[in-house]
């Protein structure tokens, strides 16, 4: 009897042993178990609030859990940058990176984030090309007559930005770089006031976003001379790349990418990446891209080759950034 007891208190404590060794591993829950805050650096309306928007509706339904879309505006991005630096590394804090992130590194002499060694790269949201355009009333029909009007016309010919050291003017800079002309930059706050001065002949021309310039191309109202593009985009099939047009190797694209603070756990990072390159092969969202005039990237999608692209893109624009003397307003 005593032995039957015996055996009877071990297998009890056996199962109790059992019981709390499991009960860790069924108290946990997948990832994500509340809701995801997204935050952008610039305004709504602009292309990184819309791809954030459209992904974020996606990754919902890829995640169960709502993707919130949080806008922390100022000093072309670095403000919404830095919180999430210092957000806690749970996964649930992301951010909207892109090319601003890359060429604020250089830009600014003094940054209180390292979107190197403070983010984790997840993988790559999106990209939208630059398109050159100009006003109908100036003579130019090409990129090379173009060239050649500015080397006519030294400092005549005016090219407006959405601000100084934004995409838009480093494809301006790059350009004149590569080209050996002096083109005068004309920095607004905003790609709005200058696409509405280029439209009213206040400026000449711009290295515009596609999609804030194409309706105007469509339009007639403005007229497209190229893409920087490395191949011609489906929305424009007639307007010629760069590279076509005699300067191989011109490749300007803006870019957007899902960024996580540093130390956030690996299995999270997989899960995001997994999420979002399903959210990205959804139709509905191809869809939406097509229409905004983004472009989806195309796979392998992983947090490496984000990451070696991310670590090119300062090399790149960061010359450029120091060859021009550019420095932040």
């Amino acid at each position: 009897m005593k032995t039957l007891s015996k055996r009877l208190t071990a297998a009890a404590a056996a199962l109790a042993g059992a019981l709390t060794l499991a009960a860790p591993a069924t108290a946990a829950k997948p990832y994500p178990e509340r809701p995801v805050t997204l935050v952008v650096g610039y305004a709504a309306g602009g292309a990184t609030d819309i791809v954030a928007r459209l992904v974020a509706k996606a990754l919902t339904e890829e995640l169960g859990q709502t993707i919130v879309v949080e806008n922390k505006t100022g000093a072309n991005s670095n403000i919404g940058a830095e919180i999430v630096s210092r957000a806690a590394p749970d996964g649930y804090t992301l951010y909207v990176g892109s090319i601003a992130n890359t060429i604020n590194r250089t830009l600014y002499s003094q940054l209180n984030y390292d979107f190197v060694k403070d983010f984790k790269p997840i993988g790559l949201l999106a990209t939208i090309p630059n398109i050159l355009v100009v006003n109908p009333k100036v003579p130019i029909k090409s990129v090379q007559e173009y060239i050649a009007y500015a080397k006519k016309n030294p400092g005549k010919l005016t090219c407006a930005s959405s601000g100084s050291g934004s995409s838009i003017h480093l494809s301006c800079e790059l350009f004149k770089m590569r080209t050996g002309t002096d083109i005068l930059h004309v920095p607004y706050r905003g790609s709005g006031p200058a696409v509405a001065d280029l439209l009213g002949g206040q400026v000449d021309s711009m290295f515009d976003n596609l999609p804030s310039s194409l309706p105007h191309v469509q339009a007639g109202k403005l007229r497209a001379i190229g893409v920087t593009s490395p191949e011609r985009l489906p929305a424009v099939p007639d307007v010629p790349t760069l590279a076509e047009s005699g300067l191989p190797g011109f490749d300007v694209e803006s870019w957007f990418g899902l960024m996580a603070p540093a130390g956030t756990p690996q299995a999270v990072v997989d899960r995001l990446n997994q999420a979002m390159n399903k959210a990205l092969a959804n139709p509905g969202l191809q869809a939406s891209y097509k229409q905004s005039g983004f472009y989806a990237p195309q796979p392998p999608n992983t947090q490496e080759t984000f990451a070696k692209m991310i670590a090119s893109e300062i090399d790149k624009w960061g010359a450029v950034v120091k060859s021009a003397d550019i420095k932040a307003n």
